[in-house]
């Protein structure tokens, strides 16, 4: 551990001292993306530059883009061709966005890497462009995938690194994951519960009041019944799409809308996700293996990581209702960017059969990865996965203690006052002094 700690301090010398964020940052229009450039404002001029993107945030002023450019590095921050679209995303071609960021980077002058930055659901869109960058469009294509991309993604060019903030499997678990399984019939409005399934029933555990607890029976049958309703939904959009032209209203497309699934303004509430409720279910928040924990006095310490995250007892009301329990997509954007095979969402995923998928993504991409998780998130075992089955032989994980999913500190988490406050700066000081000891 001494070793390790001296390696530490070296490689937060090798950054240098930390420059002035830029404080008027030049937006661009990049093809049919939209980008904000910021650079230091002052000390040398910088040789690496950072994309920061996601599949549909408005990621123009997310954190990194001054917290990056604050330690001496250019970041491009965009917004793909579907920003606050979520309904009409076709998720492969949102590569070609990320190209042209990567091609507007490497003409700037001095700059001579480019590292991609995926935070959330980026993780997957930033790594889906990496692994076709590498291993061309056969990467996804196949009868194994549920959408296939088009070969105009061929010849796109590398990143030299990428990062992943708290970066999840891919965008179908999530929706798996937070998918109600006791809703039934799928398309009437009058749709019944399926009492034995539904996670807001106090005889199934569920505490409205604070942490529930849920048997290991009601969750091996919980993420069962989940699996089985996306390989339902996925079944039904098939299906529509193949009579499109004969006897829909659409000869393209159609309006596919799942209850029970949250949306993208609720966060956590407005999805069935079981461990949100009850912290006891340690298969997504708790290591296998020791791993850096990055401490807030900012010291490096090995062990299993367990996420400090609070239960979360209000979904029951969001979960049911339109407004923060609904998705509405279209059959295509449903297939490309949030549908994904299994067999029970916990352990049980066919992740390359999405291609909106990081956890594919890594088996297929050699550059140099490093994954930081946030101690005060669901990510932990997921972010564990992902480093274990990564290719690269280049990679590194750490977790930010207490930190949300926003790099923000978890005050409801703290025993003391500030015991969590330096949580942003870590996640961008580890961030950056990776990113000098390589580039």
């Amino acid at each position: 551990m001494r070793i390790w700690l001296a390696l530490i301090a070296a490689i937060f010398a090798l950054s240098g001292p930390p420059a002035a964020a830029q404080s008027n940052p030049a937006y661009l229009r990049l093809g049919l993306a939209k980008g904000a450039l910021y650079k230091p404002d002052a000390g040398p001029a910088p040789h690496v530059g950072v994309i920061v993107l996601h599949r549909t945030s408005n990621y123009l002023s997310h954190p990194a883009c001054t917290e990056l450019s604050h330690r001496g590095f250019m970041v491009l921050c965009m917004n793909s061709r579907f920003d606050n679209n979520e309904t009409l995303v076709r998720f492969e071609t949102i590569a070609l966005d990320v190209k042209e960021g990567v091609a507007f980077l490497r003409a700037q002058p001095g700059i001579t890497k480019v590292i991609l930055f995926g935070h959330s659901g980026g993780g997957s869109t930033l790594s889906f462009y990496q692994a076709v960058a590498e291993n061309g469009p056969s990467y996804c294509q196949g009868a194994s995938k549920l959408t296939q991309c088009g070969n105009e993604l061929a010849g796109l060019p590398g990143a030299d690194g990428i990062v992943f903030a708290d970066a999840h499997p891919g965008e179908p678990v999530q929706i798996m994951r937070g998918l109600n399984p006791s809703f039934v019939d799928e398309g009437a409005a009058d749709a019944g519960v399926i009492a034995a399934l539904d996670p807001f029933n106090p005889m199934n555990g569920f505490n409205p009041h604070g942490p529930s607890h849920y048997s290991a029976e009601f969750q091996a049958r919980y993420f069962a019944a989940q699996a089985k309703r996306m390989n339902g939904l996925i079944d039904d959009a098939l299906t529509r799409l193949s009579r499109q032209a004969k006897d829909a209203n659409f000869s393209d497309n159609d309006v596919l809308v799942i209850r029970g699934a949250g949306n993208p303004g609720s966060g956590d509430a407005g999805r069935a996700f079981l461990f949100v409720m009850d912290p006891s279910i340690a298969a997504l928040r708790t290591s296998l293996k020791p791993h850096k924990l990055l401490k807030n006095d900012g010291t490096v310490e090995s062990r299993i990581i367990e996420s400090v995250k609070v239960a979360s007892p209000d979904q029951a009301e969001a979960n049911r209702s339109f407004d923060r329990g609904t998705k509405i997509y279209t059959l295509r954007s449903f297939l490309s960017s949030n549908a994904m095979r299994a067999t029970n969402s916990l352990d049980g995923i066919d992740f390359c059969s999405s291609n909106n998928s990081a956890a594919c993504a890594v088996r297929s991409m050699s550059v140099p990865l490093l994954i930081t998780t946030m101690g005060a998130h669901d990510f932990v075992r997921d972010d564990e996965k992902l480093y274990d089955s990564a290719k690269s032989a280049d990679k590194d994980f750490v977790t930010i203690e207490g930190a949300l999913h926003g790099f923000t500190p978890c005050k409801a988490c703290e025993t003391t006052p500030g015991q969590y406050s330096n949580t942003m700066k870590n996640e961008f000081d580890y961030v950056a002094a990776w990113i000098g000891a390589r580039f």
